[in-house]
Formats: structure tokens, C-alpha cells, sequence
């Protein structure tokens, strides 16, 4: 499943409490595509539904390792955000069979409004976009961050 030859099939995700964005990659070519923009808010309940959407892009995409954006503070700490995506991807982890990483995502929002920058898109578009950009940015860091060794960061512990 999302191997082949060498070759990691990524999906990333870029969670949010209004807005979830998706995307895929692969490590061979380092080539990631915005997939999909989930507009789900994770209070009241939104976040099990957020869950069955994420599952089922999974299951159609057949990741081998699915990267969750873990917001960290400028200096490296870790906030109530950062909380956040590691206990939503412990819970995704949980339902899904390949790997759930978790990887900086410092700056991935930026990256996304420089990426739309001078686009001539409308605010909303962008708003629309910005998100699944942001997954964008996420997965190549990640696939930067493993390198030709194949090296990767640590997925999420057990019982977390």
C-alpha cells in the first residue's frame, strides 16, 4: 500500500478549527498537489466527522504515511494548537492503517498567501485555497525533512 520501488505516496494534512486542507505527494519526484479543502469545523462534534472525511480520503488516496501538521511556536514550543494535532492524529492514527507522522508546520499558512500572492484571485478565493497550500507546504518540508536516506521523524507514539 503507497509503496513502490523506493517511492512513498504522502498525503498531508493541515488542520484547522473552520478549515482542514489535504494534500498528496510523493518522496521520489517531491511533486505535491492540493487535494481538497475540508470545510468542517472541529467544535460540536465536527471533529468525528472531520475524522470519517480524512479516513476516507486515505482509503482512495492509499497513502503509506500520512503527515499531520504539528503548529509550533517561532521558538520551536509547543502551544495549545500543537496539542491539538497530536491528539487528532493519534485519533486519525487510531482508524487508519498507514503510518500517521507528525511534522513542523512553521510558516506553511505564509507560504500559501506568498504562493496566491499577485494571483489576481478574489479574498474569498483565496481563503478557499489557502488551506490545502498550506497541507502543500507541509508535505514538502516533510519530504525535505526525510531526505535521500530515507530518514523520517518519529511517528506518534503508542497511547498517545
Amino acid at each position: 500500500m503507497g509503496f513502490n520501488g523506493g517511492v512513498l505516496r504522502l498525503l498531508s494534512i493541515d488542520l484547522g478549527d473552520k478549515r482542514t486542507g489535504v494534500a498528496a505527494g510523493d518522496s521520489s519526484t517531491g511533486i505535491v498537489s492540493p487535494v481538497e479543502v475540508l470545510e468542517v469545523a472541529l467544535a460540536s462534534g465536527g471533529g468525528e466527522e472531520l475524522l470519517r472525511r480524512l479516513v476516507r480520503l486515505v482509503e482512495e488516496h492509499e497513502p503509506a504515511r500520512v503527515v499531520v501538521g504539528l503548529p509550533l511556536n517561532m521558538d520551536g514550543s509547543e502551544g495549545p494548537g500543537a496539542l491539538k494535532a497530536r491528539a487528532f492524529g493519534a485519533r486519525l492514527a487510531a482508524r487508519v492503517r498507514p503510518e500517521v507522522v507528525l511534522h513542523d508546520e512553521r510558516l506553511s499558512s505564509a507560504e500559501a498567501d506568498w504562493a496566491m500572492a499577485g494571483s489576481g484571485l478574489t479574498h474569498k478565493q483565496k481563503k478557499a485555497r489557502r488551506d490545502a497550500l498550506a497541507a502543500c507546504a507541509i508535505l514538502r518540508g516533510y519530504i525535505a525533512s526525510i531526505g535521500d536516506q530515507g530518514e523520517r521523524p518519529a511517528g506518534i507514539p503508542e497511547g498517545d
